[in-house]
């Protein structure tokens, strides 16, 4: 498939190698899920230590996350990276693999941000999880002087972090692998969404669904319910009429709700519905992150005929202040993510 776009796309073939390696990581990824939770598995348990946004680390969270780092590395096409369990955004290039603050490659071309395990919390469960990738330009214009010193590489550090900091506007492609009762690859290049299966036989993922589309319209809602009384009053209003039929669809819509991003994500692009984590009176910019979570869903939804919105904001427009920020986020099904929109728009004007 990649052969196929890079064929008729040369100036995304490079993108063919870098998928490669996402695909091996994924396969890998997958065997880890698989087997995390046999007695004799050293990826049980938890690492000993806390993220950077103030969770613990499961094993399994720090193996994926330097599955990933190796498989991008030596594909030769990477110059940062920014992950969920990376304090910053880390070269990963063999010479300075180890170091800790932030070393621009100028030679390289994509800049890749990820989270590599999304649910890690549910593994224990046996409960769907999943890998979430967004692929940038490198500024080639980024460098760092060898020769500068104290706050001068400081500065040319800050503005070599701004390849991460991009809106989900820049994403050139986008992916999720979900590791369930079949490990799903989704993926994007910015024009329209396919998904493949992994046919363990062969070993290969093979085109399952292509050319996905959602629903316009569904009945299905996947929100975490038990924090309804603290949501905006527009969000609130409206998921209140879906769930006694009085909405704009006139449907009566039905709760699925598994707490795990990409599951949800990847059942509400098939059957149609309405995914969110928004803000609330506990959390105002909801809980996840904008940057490796919000942006490069938010890229695969609309690529299959979505929407995704914070309720005031397209998510893909929002350019990040910081790596690990967090954003409100509610995507699915076009007329009622419009429906939402509209909801907020209209108090808004009141």
């Amino acid at each position: 498939f990649m052969a196929e776009v890079a064929m008729l796309n040369p100036e995304i073939s490079e993108l063919t190698t870098l998928f490669g390696g996402i695909e091996t990581a994924c396969k890998a990824i997958t065997n880890l899920v698989k087997r995390s939770q046999l007695p004799s598995s050293e990826t049980l348990g938890l690492e000993g230590e806390v993220n950077i946004q103030g969770e613990d680390q499961k094993k399994l969270d720090v193996i994926t996350n330097d599955l990933l780092k190796r498989a991008l590395r030596f594909t030769g096409k990477l110059g940062v990276l920014a992950s969920e369990e990376e304090d910053t955004p880390v070269d990963i290039m063999p010479a300075n693999a180890k170091k800790s603050e932030i070393v621009i490659d100028e030679g390289e071309k994509y800049v890749a941000v990820f989270d590599p395990l999304d649910g890690s919390s549910n593994v224990d469960a046996g409960i769907p999880t999943g890998t979430i990738i967004g692929i940038y330009e490198h500024d080639e214009n980024c460098v760092i002087d060898e020769n500068c010193v104290g706050e001068e590489c400081t500065e040319q550090e800050a503005q070599c972090l701004a390849n991460t900091l991009q809106p989900g506007t820049n994403l050139v492609a986008a992916a999720y692998c979900l590791y369930s009762s079949s490990t799903f690859f989704v993926l994007t290049l910015g024009n329209g969404t396919y998904g493949f299966t992994l046919d363990e036989n062969i070993g290969e993922f093979v085109l399952s669904h292509p050319n996905i589309k959602i629903p316009e319209t569904s009945q299905i809602i996947s929100f975490n319910e038990a924090n309804t009384y603290m949501w905006d009053e527009p969000l609130k209003k409206v998921v209140t009429g879906w769930k006694a039929g009085t909405g704009k669809s006139g449907e009566t819509f039905s709760s699925r709700y598994i707490g795990s991003m990409v599951g949800d994500v990847h059942r509400t692009l098939l059957y149609g519905g309405v995914f969110g984590y928004p803000g609330d009176t506990k959390n105002t910019t909801g809980k996840l992150r904008l940057l490796y979570e919000g942006a490069p869903m938010s890229f695969i939804m609309e690529q299959a005929g979505g929407l995704s919105t914070t309720g005031t904001k397209r998510v893909m427009e929002i350019v990040p202040e910081v790596v690990h920020q967090r954003v409100p986020i509610i995507m699915g099904s076009k007329n009622d993510i419009q429906e939402v929109i509209d909801a907020y728009a209209e108090a808004g004007a009141n």
